[in-house]
């Protein structure tokens, strides 16, 4: 009988990352709380199943959930995936948690003798549409090497960064980094407007030398074109940012840079903005200066 992946999470990034598996020839039994998402997904080929189906009947198991509350409910809650596992079962979480959370799952799959290992992506929607997505893993090589095939369909690079919680740790990393440039390049245009200068020219002008990265050839052109439907909404990534936060206290790490972009979230909350992109975070600094980022 052919093996059936499980695929539980069919959001923004889930639901071509679960189409990008089946382009590939995996057979996937997907599941979310949204019905039309699971029927998209089975048109494309997976067919339906609940979490205990899944848990008795996948071999491997990926999740893409909201938070580490919700990755928990989903594995350990009554009728969840862990319910009805197999012995030896992977479980692949990919949600963005903090590696406390990793850790707790970790534990209680390797009770149940299945194992688990953390796997967040960075890329956002359009490299989760066209396959390109970036996976930093943590836990144990050998489970690791057993599922690179499925990671190969949906990215183009997956990087064992250490033991469980590790992936989880690159992924805050990834967060604080992306996020203030993010925040850097909206302060810069906005500058660069107020003071007279058209922004898609000082873009084109500084993108070649040291100013230029991915986020700002990404994020800058969306900023002055004010094209803000997300590919990675501002709440996600506030959540990433508030597990960032609480992980830095509990290690007694200063993160001041991040604590102030965390409060620019909040005000982009209050502002109504969350469902935007992050690249929205131009709207916090078009509020300051009284002026609108745009094309002449």
């Amino acid at each position: 009988m052919e093996k059936l992946v499980g695929f539980i999470g069919l959001g923004i990034m889930g639901r071509p990352m679960a189409k990008n598996l089946i382009k590939a020839g995996f057979k996937l039994m997907v599941f979310d709380i949204d019905k039309g998402s699971v029927e998209e997904v089975v048109e494309a080929g997976a067919t339906k199943g609940d979490l205990a189906e899944i848990g008795a009947r996948c071999d491997v198991i990926f999740t893409i959930l909201p938070n580490g509350k919700v990755v928990q409910k989903v594995l350990f809650g009554e009728k969840g995936v862990a319910s009805a596992m197999k012995s030896g079962s992977i479980v692949v979480d990919m949600s963005s948690v903090t590696p406390v959370e990793s850790g707790f799952c970790a534990e209680k799959l390797k009770a149940l003798e299945a194992d688990f290992l953390d796997a967040p992506v960075s890329g956002g929607e359009p490299k989760a549409i066209d396959g390109t997505l970036a996976f930093m893993v943590g836990g144990e090589k050998e489970v690791f090497d057993s599922v690179m095939p499925y990671f190969q369909a949906m990215g183009s690079s997956m990087l064992l960064t250490g033991g469980t919680g590790s992936g989880s740790v690159t992924k805050l990393v990834n967060q604080i980094i992306v996020n203030l440039n993010i925040t850097a390049v909206a302060e810069g245009l906005v500058f660069a407007q107020k003071v007279g200068a058209d922004p898609k020219l000082v873009y084109e002008a500084i993108r070649g030398g040291l100013a230029g990265s991915t986020v700002l050839d990404a994020k800058a052109p969306l900023m002055f074109n004010r094209a803000f439907n997300p590919g990675g909404k501002i709440s996600v990534n506030h959540k990433d940012i508030k597990n960032v936060l609480d992980t830095a206290h509990a290690m007694d790490v200063p993160l001041p840079m991040t604590a102030q972009l965390f409060e620019i979230m909040q005000t982009l909350k209050i502002m109504d903005c969350f469902d935007d992109d992050h690249c929205a975070i131009v709207k916090y600094f078009e509020r300051l200066a009284d002026v609108e980022v745009k094309c002449r």
